[in-house]
């Protein structure tokens, strides 16, 4: 891989731009030196634990306890992230972390460390930067503009690798000279930059239309956005396996230093900061890539690098060979790692960004915590180099995948629409809790266009549910076939206007291709109705006591138009 040149680096659109961004910056050298302080943490870990027992399947529980957090906590953290202010949900994370590495070094310092505790305080570490992790992501598009945010994806990959090139090397001399407790205290001093960063952000808080959803609606929002988005649930399978089959070689690394190298702790503090080079390397290299291949030959072309020099690892006993191979699995594990997050990231609108972003955490997380426990156990049972070999072959297998699962061409940021919907009129007295609600669309098209009508209705159903319709269906009548039915369901009114709200320019140009098949002099008609009328039809004394029964933190919900809005639509 070629390095790119000083002038690409520093131009309007090389990987250095968002750096010219006052508060990107100081958070991005900030979590320069909170990456720096958690691997020097791992390294004190993983070689604590190799001092503890001699089981390779706690090792690698090491990783998995940094990792499993990620796979549980990220969706509920994706929905906390867009409900709330993100800096604020950063911070609060940041001091589960801090706490949790405090007492590691608190209780370190007394030696009562056990192999139980250690992993249950990485675990807590794991889980206030899983929290941190969609809040983190989502917010990088508020610190720069849009052009420069694939970059700044890629600089937030470079600031963990940077930190991996040296926080191995540097942790193996710490630990090497005073100890894990001193690599435990230095990952709690290392978060405090972070801290003060965070404070120092004036996020602007751009203004709600609608009240936010409750944590367990936000979660399934989520959900739903995701399994109706084929581009995305194709690069989170694509990302899980590759974090399943990849994570091998984080999870072995110190196996391969004490049992293959007959290393120290510095041994292994070198081979991963080769690891954490290479991964630089491939960062740098990431806008070239997106340039000259498209996704899946990428994402193909990093896996059989990978296949290739995790099988170097398993076959070295010298450390410069290792090394050397290790600097090429850091660039390729880089590069497909970034592909799938960018790919992530530009698929979702702003409304669900921290959703999906969690989405990619817990499916590359889940991945490795779960590949690092299986590498784990056929080490114990087979030994480093055949559990290496193994990883190797099944990574230049994977890209088998492609023929089922090819990864979708990766594009610009799917923009939310900039205008809101004005809200139907209504002639019933309406609550946000009134539902459900039935909206049917009713389209009159030619018959020569049936089969493309058809064939647009498809994504269109996905639009719709993913932004939070139920029940969707499309009916042609027998009689007068020229005549088609949309029809879906939403739970309640303020639900509805949700949905109808989230859809973005893209959708919103769908929606209106759809329409566009309409014929005959008058508009497409749609219906709105309320599925269940019982509370349309009570007197006033019953609707006075329905709105007392209402809870005072709800009453912003009452008014039923909630969008200032310039267009209307279904």
């Amino acid at each position: 891989m070629n390095a790119p040149s000083r002038r690409q680096i520093f131009s309007t659109e090389g990987i250095a731009a968002p750096l010219r961004h006052l508060a990107f910056r100081r958070i991005w050298l900030a979590s320069l030196l909170s990456n720096l302080g958690l691997l020097i943490q791992a390294v004190g870990a993983a070689w604590a634990m190799t001092q503890m027992t001699a089981s390779a399947d706690k090792v690698a529980l090491v990783q998995t306890a940094l990792m499993l957090p990620v796979m549980f906590i990220s969706m509920p953290a994706g929905a906390i992230a867009d409900m709330y202010d993100r800096r604020v949900v950063a911070l609060v994370a940041l001091c589960i972390a801090l706490a949790g590495a405090t007492a590691l070094t608190a209780l370190s310092w007394l030696g009562l460390v056990t192999p139980q505790i250690l992993l249950a305080l990485c675990f807590v570490v794991g889980s206030g930067m899983a929290l941190m992790g969609p809040a983190w992501q989502s917010s990088v598009s508020e610190q720069v503009p849009p052009d420069t945010l694939p970059a700044a994806v890629a600089l937030n990959g470079i600031s963990y690798n940077i930190a991996r090139s040296f926080g191995p090397a540097i942790g193996g001399v710490v630990v090497a000279a005073a100890g894990a407790v001193a690599a435990f205290a230095c990952n709690a001093l290392l978060y405090l930059p972070l801290v003060a960063a965070l404070f120092l952000w004036r996020r602007v808080v751009e203004p709600q239309h609608l009240p936010r959803e409750r944590l367990n609606r936000a979660i399934v929002s989520g959900i739903r956005y995701i399994a109706n988005s084929p581009s995305i649930r194709i690069v989170l399978i694509r990302t899980f396996v590759t974090g399943v089959i990849g994570g091998a070689i984080s999870a072995l690394m110190p196996l391969v230093a004490r049992d293959l190298l007959h290393g120290s702790a510095l041994t292994y503090g070198i081979i991963l900061g080769a690891f954490g080079v290479g991964a630089v390397i491939g960062a740098l290299n990431i806008g070239a890539i997106r340039q000259r291949m498209s996704g899946e030959a990428a994402v193909r072309t990093c896996a059989l690098s990978m296949g290739a020099a995790t099988a170097a690892v398993g076959l070295s006993v010298h450390p410069v060979l290792t090394s050397a191979a290790l600097v090429l699995a850091g660039a390729v594990w880089m590069l497909a790692v970034a592909l799938f997050n960018i790919g992530v990231q530009l698929s979702a609108p702003r409304w669900v960004a921290g959703r999906a972003l969690a989405a990619y955490q817990a499916s590359i997380s889940g991945g490795i915590a779960i590949g690092s426990w299986g590498w784990g156990r056929l080490t114990d049972a087979y030994g480093v180099e055949v559990a290496l070999l193994v990883s190797g072959a099944l990574m230049a297998l994977s890209p088998l995948l492609g023929l089922w699962l090819r990864m979708p061409p990766i594009g610009a940021r799917n923009e939310d629409a900039t205008e809101a919907l004005t809200d139907p009129e209504v002639q019933l007295s309406l609550t946000p809790r009134s539902g459900p609600l039935v909206v049917e669309i009713e389209y009159r098209v030619a018959q020569d266009d049936a089969r493309a009508f058809h064939s647009v209705m498809q994504d269109v159903q996905l639009s719709r549910q993913r932004n939070g319709a139920y029940g969707w269906s499309l009916a042609r009548d027998i009689a007068d076939p020229e005549l088609w039915t949309e029809r879906y369901h939403c739970p309640t009114w303020l639900d509805y206007l949700r949905q109808r709200n989230r859809a973005t320019r893209s959708e919103r140009e769908l929606h209106r291709q759809a329409m566009d098949f309409h014929i005959g002099p008058d508009p497409v008609r749609i219906r709105r109705m309320l599925e269940r009328p019982f509370g349309s039809v009570r007197g006033k004394e019953d609707m006075r006591e329905h709105a007392g029964e209402m809870r005072p933190d709800r009453a912003v919900e009452q008014a039923p138009a909630l969008a200032t809005a310039t267009r209307s639509g279904p």
